[in-house]
């Protein structure tokens, strides 16, 4: 292995939690290629510079608190990282089916308000809007049938 890719590699895995397929399109950007990129992973997984779970849970909390994704988007970007369904289900039961809940309702509640449109439309909106978002939609539903009376 060169020192240098070496270098950059661990640093480019110390940098941030990442998954496999970024640092194999990182490695090939680099020219890394075949046996050797194979090598190169084993020895980020073997040093504890790549963990597919720990990329996992620290995926899901960031998407889930930053930008308040549902479940349904968080496990779509997770199966386009080629990430193993166990991993999946593991990290999205951290969260708490609580907060969940208490964050969907957040969400529409700052819909409603933002909202001067009548209430069928209102309801179309906050459907579409968090659905995009990865919301399951019964649970949207649900929570604005809860909100709005």
């Amino acid at each position: 292995m060169e020192s240098s890719v070496k270098k950059k590699i661990e640093h480019y895995c110390a940098y941030q939690e990442r998954c496999h397929l970024e640092v194999i399109n990182k490695l090939n950007k680099l020219s890394v290629f075949g046996e050797e990129l194979d090598e190169y992973v084993c020895y980020l997984i073997d040093e504890n510079f790549l963990s597919e779970t720990r990329f996992c849970k620290a995926y899901v909390i960031g998407k889930f608190n930053n930008n308040n994704w549902g479940k349904v988007k968080l496990s779509r970007e997770l199966k386009l990282r080629n990430i193993s369904d166990w991993n999946i289900s593991n990290a999205l039961n951290q969260i708490k089916s609580e907060d969940y809940n208490k964050k969907l309702r957040k969400l529409c509640v700052k819909q409603i308000e933002i909202s001067d449109k009548p209430e069928f439309e209102l309801r179309n909106k906050v459907v579409k809007n968090l659905s995009y978002k990865g919301w399951e939609i019964d649970l949207i539903i649900k929570t604005l049938n809860q909100l709005i009376k």
